[in-house]
């Protein structure tokens, strides 16, 4: 996998997912990341990427030109048309299910990064396959999210991790939140950890930690929780244990 990063600050970038995992998977050729400095694309002696937008109105947007030459730089390098993502508030927003697609239906992408009031809509238009949000709120630039699209979208690719459990057992892999977790010591400021996981009962264990994550998706999230399907009747019963449980505590402060 490799991602080809559009920025005005590719030094910053660069140095933020070349460290740890990411780093270690790029030494290792899991991965490839690229960050371009858009200026460096630039026609004019100032290095300006940005223009008053017609129309009027306050700040500046950024200009088609430099954008398409550097994406037509890398598209060129690539031999091909690269996928394309614009990170706008505007867009999609960005989930696990889209990192799974991102991973499984490309081997590169190019993330575009955007300042100021946006960019020229004629780059969108004319180089942009999709776009998409990290949330329903604005930044000054498009840096974060495109260093979290990459994150999420890289420790997917085999070899960046140890093991696949290390990503399918974790939050909004199936539509559950994850489970909590503990570690030593075994009592901290009175706290315990649950007993179950000192048991050494893996298969009790490992319906613990389903039936809390069932829980936790319920009480945090119970917008995920609605989507959910349970099929297995095992999830089933954890399901009526857990109503059951429940309902007594109503009884009970009741």
């Amino acid at each position: 996998m490799r991602i080809d990063i559009m920025t005005l600050f590719p030094d910053v970038v660069g140095d933020m997912l070349c460290e740890s995992i990411l780093g270690r998977a790029q030494e290792r050729g899991y991965i490839r990341i690229e960050c371009h400095q858009i200026r460096d694309y630039t026609t004019n002696k100032q290095s300006q990427v940005d223009d008053y937008p017609y129309g009027g109105g306050r700040g500046c947007v950024m200009q088609a030109q430099p954008l398409h030459a550097c994406w037509e730089h890398i598209c060129s390098e690539a031999g091909e048309r690269v996928h394309t993502i614009y990170m706008s508030p505007q867009g999609k927003i960005f989930t696990q299910a889209d990192a799974k697609r991102l991973k499984n239906d490309y081997n590169r992408l190019i993330l575009v990064c955007g300042h100021y009031e946006g960019v020229d809509e004629r780059f969108i238009e004319e180089c942009v396959d999709e776009e998409i949000s990290i949330g329903d709120f604005v930044l000054t630039g498009g840096e974060i999210p495109a260093m979290a699209v990459a994150d999420a979208v890289c420790r997917l690719v085999p070899g960046v991790l140890p093991d696949e459990e290390c990503f399918t057992d974790e939050s909004h892999w199936d539509g559950l939140l994850e489970y909590p977790h503990y570690s030593r010591p075994e009592v901290w400021n009175g706290r315990r950890v649950p007993e179950v996981l000192l048991s050494g009962h893996h298969a009790n264990i490992a319906k613990w930690r389903r039936k809390q994550s069932i829980i936790r998706t319920m009480r945090r999230r119970p917008d995920m929780f609605e989507k959910l399907e349970f099929t297995s009747k095992q999830d089933k019963k954890l399901l009526a244990e857990i109503m059951a449980e429940l309902d007594e505590n109503k009884k009970t402060e009741g």
